[in-house]
């Protein structure tokens, strides 16, 4: 759920991401990973966006994986096979705090054969700079602070000066799911419920299921990709919740991973009401 949602800031903002990460704001629209694809690849938390003169690659991490460095070169190899003439910025942001040696690993080694890419430790990110940027806003809470929950109400402070109610409620939905990587459900909820949504068990389901993911990250290396009839549950309850909430079509289909047809397809019989 946390590579759906970093995802869709990055989609939905990619000229806030390329002042971030590329230091000037440049047109990005999507790359597909099918257009680089000489055998199956995997696409879990890759995002691929390209300009006529760069290709920006990312990859959002909660915990490192030691197939990283390899999977870095790997995709630059498969971008200047198709795009011989074109820069490009690799960068993998890792959102938790983690000791490994690996998030610390910037190249790829191999006989002769030396490859280097960027690393991002959000908890080492000074949180003034996300706070400044409402696209990046989500991500404040994961940066550098000694009090995430102050953070995070100056993040919901400063979502209420948003004109646009569209990104409002995108980058509240967005915020209330990354800060649970960090922060209690019930202070999330207090901090930013009047800015999302009425308070109700879409929150615990979201947070369940996030949590979920990130404790089996590790344990899915070498399994066919693919969900569960009860994975497969557990969204579509998340997004009958959302969708009673009236959250946007297109961030319930980000956050669950369900496509559109499949929100739409949802009986209206199944919907929660209102207690």
């Amino acid at each position: 759920m946390f590579d759906n949602v970093c995802k869709f800031l990055v989609e939905t903002f990619p000229d806030d991401f390329a002042r971030w990460l590329l230091g000037e704001s440049i047109e990005l629209t999507e790359l597909s990973p099918a257009e680089l694809s000489l055998e199956p690849i995997r696409a879990d938390a890759l995002i691929l966006l390209q300009s006529e003169q760069v290709v920006l690659h990312l990859e959002f991490q909660t915990r490192p994986k030691a197939d990283i460095p390899f999977r870095m070169i790997d995709y630059r190899l498969r971008v200047h096979r198709r795009f011989p003439q074109k820069q490009m910025r690799q960068v993998v942001i890792y959102l938790q705090f983690s000791n490994s040696t690996q998030v610390r690993q910037t190249s790829f080694s191999l006989e002769r054969t030396q490859h280097e890419f960027d690393v991002i430790r959000l908890w080492e990110e000074p949180t003034e700079f996300f706070l400044r940027t409402p696209a990046l806003l989500p991500f404040a809470v994961l940066s550098q602070t000694s009090n995430r929950a102050q953070v995070l109400q100056q993040v919901a402070q400063t979502l209420r000066t948003l004109s646009d109610s569209r990104a409002q409620s995108n980058l509240a939905a967005s915020t209330f799911i990354l800060a649970g990587l960090v922060l209690e459900v019930d202070v999330v909820q207090q901090l930013l419920r009047r800015d999302i949504m009425e308070e109700s068990v879409t929150y615990q389901l979201l947070r369940r299921e996030a949590r979920t993911e990130g404790l089996a990250e590790g344990r899915a290396e070498g399994r066919a990709e693919g969900l569960t009839l009860g994975q497969m549950a557990e969204r579509r309850r998340v997004a009958l919740n959302l969708l009673s909430e009236g959250i946007p079509l297109e961030v319930i289909a980000r956050v669950t991973g369900l496509s559109f047809e499949q929100i739409q397809q949802l009986p209206e019989s199944d919907r929660p009401t209102e207690p």
